[in-house]
């Protein structure tokens, strides 16, 4: 299946690049081709742990924006295209009008592209009303894949229990819950400026993993894999 993944949430600090770059792993790990585009002018989290295969892309030029459909237009026969965007925090407003104005979401169901709004939750309120707001923009025709991120709490009783989910549900939106690495793991990944596999198999660095912490990072990727196994990627 083709699909086009944009990671959001809209706000920050909610794991969207973690959630990015965990999908990304999930397909270089099943020998799946991808093309992933990073949209943070700041941090570029995406592009900097899997260069070879993500580009920075402005979210708010629709000729930006048109490089990550052309993926799908130049695909040679056979080829099914695969595409991440890690979309910044406050970048919902130009990402619907570009998705409005290109009539988006037909153009790709004729084309038979999936489409998959991730919408990356923490544990406040403010992740709530976002996907209120993510399902009044696109309503019936994408597919949403809710993020509940435990490395940004753990009472999802708020969304889980919120009128929002449950429409969200009504429209046929699959939960995904991302478990928590141990924040320590976490730090060396990142100062490694590295993928999850380059990090386990890194022995050499002074941030290089020891035994049981490439092992819980194993563990945590296996956990993850299993619940996208599911989803229309």
């Amino acid at each position: 299946m083709s699909s086009l993944n944009f990671i959001g949430g809209e706000k920050g600090g909610v794991g969207k690049s973690v959630v990015a770059r965990v999908l990304a792993q999930y397909l270089i790990d099943k020998d799946l081709p991808f093309m992933g585009f990073d949209t943070d002018r700041s941090h570029t989290s995406f592009t900097r742990f899997y260069a070879d295969y993500a580009a920075p892309v402005l979210v708010d030029s629709y000729e930006g924006l048109d490089r990550v459909v052309s993926v799908f237009e130049n695909a040679t026969e056979g080829e099914t295209p695969r595409v991440i965007v890690d979309l910044a925090a406050q970048t919902a407003a130009p990402l619907a009008r570009w998705v409005k104005d290109s009539d988006l979401l037909e153009l790709l169901a004729d084309m038979g592209v999936a489409v998959n709004f991730w919408h990356v939750a923490d544990a406040g309120k403010d992740s709530v009303d976002l996907l209120d707001r993510l399902l009044d923009a696109y309503g019936e025709g994408p597919n949403y894949l809710i993020v509940k991120n435990l490395g940004r709490g753990t009472d999802f009783s708020q969304l889980e229990a919120s009128p929002a989910m449950a429409r969200a549900l009504d429209m046929g939106a699959k939960i995904v819950t991302l478990a928590q690495l141990h924040e320590a793991s976490m730090r060396k990944i990142d100062r490694q400026n590295a993928s999850f596999w380059a990090a386990i198999h890194n022995r050499a660095d002074d941030d290089a993993l020891g035994l049981l912490e490439r092992q819980r990072v194993k563990n945590w990727l296996r956990k993850s894999y299993e619940s996208f196994d599911s989803l229309p990627i």
